[in-house]
């Protein structure tokens, strides 16, 4: 994955109604925009900017079938998202176990600087 589509993948996700939207196409299968409006809070026209977000992601695609525009899941793309994720999040915890580590250490040194003063 480049950075540019890091970021669109970060930005496609980050938003909860495309989330929503990603979902319902998961465990559909694959769906029209009037028939992912009928199953949410918001306008078809809101449906179909997030349907290009998620397209220019990568995470979805279309094929026409008759006059309908059927959207589907990009399994593929949708698993190295996955795995991007748990990458991610692998390398945050690292950093928050450093941090911790650090705080602590400072919080033990503190401690024993005053315990040396007191005594």
């Amino acid at each position: 994955m480049t950075p540019e589509s890091d970021d669109e993948l970060w930005s496609a996700i980050g938003d909860p109604s495309r989330r929503r939207v990603l979902d319902l196409l998961v465990r559909r299968g694959e769906a029209s925009a009037s028939w992912l409006a009928g199953q949410v809070p918001f306008s078809r026209q809101a449906v179909s900017k997030h349907l290009v977000v998620l397209e220019q992601a990568g995470l979805i695609s279309r094929r026409k079938q008759g006059r309908e525009v059927l959207y589907q899941v990009d399994a593929e793309r949708l698993d190295q998202a996955t795995r991007a994720m748990a990458e991610l999040a692998s390398q945050w915890d690292g950093r928050l176990n450093t941090i911790k580590r650090l705080a602590e250490a400072a919080h033990a040194q503190t401690r024993a600087q005053t315990q040396e003063h007191e005594a």
